[in-house]
Parts: C-alpha cells; structure tokens; sequence
C-alpha cells in the first residue's frame, strides 16, 4: 500500500507553499516540511521636498513666493516663521504648498515642513532663507503737477498727465516696467522723464471726456537703481471731466472757451505788454505770455502779485510792483503766468498790456476760477514766447513723436 505524505505549509498559504515546493526537510519520522518563506515587503522610497527658495540663499525678493513640494510622500504641513511672526500660506491643488503673502525686506524666514512615507511614517524637513536688505528705498507718490498731489478718485482736465514721483533717483527702464497705466477707453501714451526721479505719461491728443484712469506702481521688491527698491506698491486713479479747452489769442485779445467742441463763453483779456528787462541776477525776464498749451495748475481765490517774485525787487525799478489781494487767479504756468482779474486794465479786448499774465474782467475771472479744473488746457496763440516743457505741464507743447521715450 502507497502512503501519503503529509505536507505543512504553515502560515504563507497554499499559493505561497506551491512556490517553495523544492524547498524541503525531513524529520525522524520521514514526513516532509516544506520551509517557510519570509513575506519580505519592497522598501519604502524615501521622501524627498523641494522647498524654493533653496536653504541658505539670500538677497531673496520679498516677493518671491515661499513653495514646498514633495516627491514620494504625502506633505502633511508646512510652517514658515520670522521671528514670532507666522508666514500666511495654503496648499494648491496639486499638493504643494505656497506663501500667500509678500515677505518683508532685510529678514530671515525659516520652513518647517513634515511629510509622510507611503506607509505613514513621518519626517520633518527645516531650512531658511535671507531676503534683500536694500541700501535704500524709493518712496512713491502721484502728483498732479509740482504743486499738488494728485488725489485718487478726483476729476481732472482734459490735459492732466500721469505724474509718478519717486523719492531717490531711479533707473528708468526698471521704473517704466513697474508702472502699470490702464485707460478706458483705451489710448496709446508714452514716457517722459522730466528728471531721474518724475516721470510723466501722456497719450498722443487730449483725453476725451469721461476717460478713466488707472495707475499701479508694483515696485515693492523690485531693484530701481543700484542700490534702490520699491518701498512698497502704489496706485491711484483718476476720471476726466468734461474736455474743456480755452484758446487766448494774443493778437485778437480774446480768450474763447469750449466744452466738449462748442463754444460756451468768448471774454475779452489782455496778456504780456512784451518786451522785458533785466533781473537783479542778471537773468533776462520776458513779459510776452508764453505761447502753446498750458495746464491748469491751481486756483486762488486771492494772491498776492509782485516783480520781486521773478527778480525785479527794486521799488524804484519802473517795472517795480506789488499787487495784494488780486481776485480769482487760476495759474497756468510755474513762472507765474495766472488767468486773473483785473480791473484796473481798461484795455482788455484792445492791448495787451500785462506783466505776463491773462488779464480779464472780474466777472470773466470769477467764471473761470468757479469752472476750471486742475488739468484744463489754456492755449495761448500768437505769442512769439514758447512755453517750456518745464515751465508748469508743458507737455502738450512737444509733438506726440518727440516726447519722451
């Protein structure tokens, strides 16, 4: 008779005795064993982050976004402090996890992450990081022209350019890339730098009506200079009112103003007598007005009105003078060129026989004071003086495809 062995295969299964079939013992009974085999797991990959930005740099942008990301693992959380104080972040959809504020200048951040293996178990990774710490910084603020800020939200004239002033001189091309302008309706315009810290915007005609504009200024992080950066971020913004153009001829000595294309109020004025004299420092002085379009600068309701202001102070000078409490005085150029009332002139409508400025009637002055904005265009024609790009907002004096850059 044939007798059966007897086969053991303990705790693997009948899958895994079939694979060790080969692999055999006997014991002093003759009965077979078949060996056990081990159920020996793959290893586990190790987990590997990748934290941007890498451990140990510096001169990091603030505004370099803090990331983590993990290969062969699960991120399980992610802190970054400075200090005492906490770094704002989330994870993304992807898993990785991303700062979502700026940093601070001249700091250093440490990152604290933890992940864990496919089979849970977790480790920590910690580095840090320096960001810049700038010699100086550049202040930013918007201007509606060298004597007054411009105000966010406000209406201007049809000639107001973009003015963005900076605090310390700057590099140009890195300062044009931060500024960001925005029209509606949009408008092609172009740069002007009226020193290495003002620059000025300006589209190719005046604005139309009811245009709207928006300024940012993304500079925070950002190198300007050599060993300048943006302070901070800035941004302001704008409406034109109704296009209001005023033409002063100096030959007809009439001063027409039209609103949006038409004619709504013709006045009769008297500018610069001409000729001139010579300043207590020697400097010539012009008493044409300055021909080409001004930019309404600022009003007054009264001002005080003096030679000794552009070097003529001496009373027995025959070109001597001191006028107080003129009324109605909008100003148009830096100089000293105003719209204003006069009185005493009885030849407005037939001579011109100012120091410079455009006279009118006090009635005339005090319309133009109640109905000009900051940014109105003053156009004076025929005069053989030309207004200066610098001299007030002389900007729409240079043909769109001389000005700036």
């Amino acid at each position: 008779m044939i007798q059966r062995r007897k086969v053991i295969i303990g705790t693997l299964g009948v899958a895994a005795a079939a694979t060790a079939a080969g692999c055999t013992s006997r014991d002093k009974k003759g009965t077979d064993w078949v060996e056990p085999v081990a159920n020996i797991e793959p290893p586990v990959a190790p987990v590997k982050l990748n934290v941007t930005p890498v451990s140990g740099t510096k001169d990091v942008s603030p505004v370099t976004p803090i990331t983590v990301a993990v290969e062969e693992g699960t991120l399980q959380s992610v802190t970054v402090t400075v200090g005492k104080t906490k770094v704002e972040g989330a994870l993304q959809a992807d898993g990785t996890w991303k700062s979502t504020e700026d940093l601070d200048y001249g700091k250093t951040y440490k990152v604290v992450a933890t992940a864990a293996d496919a089979k849970g178990v977790t480790s920590d990774h910690t580095s840090s990081f320096a960001t810049v710490n700038p010699k100086n910084l550049a202040k930013i603020t918007f201007q509606a022209n060298a004597m007054a800020s411009l105000k966010s939200g406000q209406t201007y004239g049809a000639g107001q350019p973009v003015i963005v002033a900076f605090s310390r001189a700057v590099n140009k091309a890195a300062a044009e890339k931060a500024i960001e302008i925005t029209t509606s309706p949009s408008v092609e315009g172009k740069f002007y730098w009226k020193n290495d810290r003002t620059v000025h915007w300006r589209p190719a005609k005046y604005w139309a009506a009811g245009t709207r504009i928006k300024v940012k200024v993304n500079a925070f992080g950002v190198k300007l200079g050599k060993t300048v950066y943006g302070a901070k971020n800035a941004s302001t913004n704008f409406e034109i009112g109704r296009q209001l153009i005023a033409i002063s001829d100096n030959r007809t000595h009439m001063t027409k103003v039209y609103v949006n294309g038409k004619l709504v109020r013709s006045m009769k004025c008297s500018l610069g007598k001409g000729g001139g004299t010579t300043g207590a420092n020697g400097e010539r002085i012009s008493y044409w007005t300055t021909g080409g379009p001004h930019v309404v600068l600022g009003r007054l309701r009264t001002h005080t009105m003096t030679s000794a202001s552009y070097g003529v102070s001496d009373p027995k000078d025959p070109n001597y003078y001191v006028s107080e409490d003129i009324e109605y005085c909008t100003r148009i150029s830096y100089s000293g060129e105003y719209l204003h009332a006069a009185p005493w002139n009885g030849s407005l409508g037939r001579a011109n026989l100012s120091h410079g400025c455009i006279n009118l009637s006090t009635s005339d002055a005090k319309w133009v004071y109640e109905n000009f904005l900051i940014g109105d265009i003053v156009d004076v024609r025929n005069s053989p003086r030309d207004l200066t790009i610098d001299n007030g907002l002389g900007d729409w004096t240079v043909p769109f495809d001389k000005y700036g850059r």
